[in-house]
């Protein structure tokens, strides 16, 4: 196990990079041959604009990575965190690490990013993609992302753990945001595998322009958060309409628009 999480601490960049682009390209291609709706748009445009949020994303996440690696040391050196009070196998420290990051770095501040009003204004741009596929998984605001990353190191500095956790969680989560996002039609696989991991129908929901199935749904990985706590949604999936009533779909790949949303008070937020 410890030679397994090694291999994520040392890690090359190029490698990272080659695992975003290949799990990409992977569910793109699947999108061609099983897709979960058809959606009539030119793919290729609508994967520039949101790739240029990707971009962003990148930027900050070279800002993040030396905040990251400060606090690891700093984990090391006081020893603080839950993991550091107990002493358990590799194994169920990382699965415990694992849904602490799910819970609150991706169920938590989701949940959030729905209900407070502020947070909901960075979120807007998110589900404002009339065309829901894989590239809208690299489609945040600048800020929104910037939040999302904030809750990420208050996980990391709350549970106390090595950085060979966060890095293969990292890892995890690029695999679960695009295959949830994917446009891809798993039959009646999907259901079953929703007991327990977010699949591409269920994360759909979530997708619907008008409430209440816009509020459901906010796992990333694991699917038991909104069980747990009465989020979890799963009905006829042809029912589903993407983009929001607040914001006009012709804006959807008006990139400057977009940035401008959360300073936009002509879009009257619940």
């Amino acid at each position: 196990m410890s030679g397994f999480l090694a291999f994520f601490e040392e890690m090359p960049i190029w490698m990272k990079l080659a695992w975003v682009v290949g799990v990409l390209t992977v569910f793109w291609i699947l999108e061609g041959y099983y897709s979960l709706t058809f959606l009539k748009y030119k793919k290729a445009k609508h994967a520039g604009v949101n790739f240029i949020f990707l971009l962003f994303t990148m930027i900050i996440n070279v800002g993040f990575g030396a905040l990251t690696l400060g606090v690891f040391y700093w984990i090391e050196a006081s020893q603080f965190g839950l993991l550091n009070l107990i002493d358990l196998p590799v194994a169920v420290e990382l699965l415990l690490a694992l849904l602490a990051l799910d819970f609150i770095a991706q169920y938590g501040v989701h949940f959030l990013l729905h209900k407070v009003k502020w947070m909901w204004r960075l979120h807007i741009i998110h589900h404002s993609d009339t065309k829901v596929d894989v590239t809208t998984g690299t489609r945040h605001h600048p800020l929104d992302f910037t939040v999302r990353e904030t809750f990420a190191l208050i996980a990391v500095i709350i549970m106390g753990m090595p950085i060979s956790y966060y890095l293969f969680y990292r890892i995890l989560s690029v695999f679960f945001t695009y295959f949830t996002h994917a446009n891809i039609n798993l039959g009646r696989i999907d259901k079953y595998l929703s007991y327990v991991f977010v699949t591409p129908i269920m994360h759909k929901f979530h997708h619907h322009r008008d409430l209440p199935w816009t509020d459901t749904n906010y796992g990333n990985m694991f699917s038991i958060w909104d069980r747990l706590f009465g989020t979890y949604l799963y009905e006829d999936q042809n029912k589903i309409q993407y983009g929001l009533d607040i914001v006009e779909d012709s804006k959807d790949e008006d990139v400057w628009f977009q940035l401008k949303i959360p300073f936009n008070r002509n879009i009257k937020t619940k």
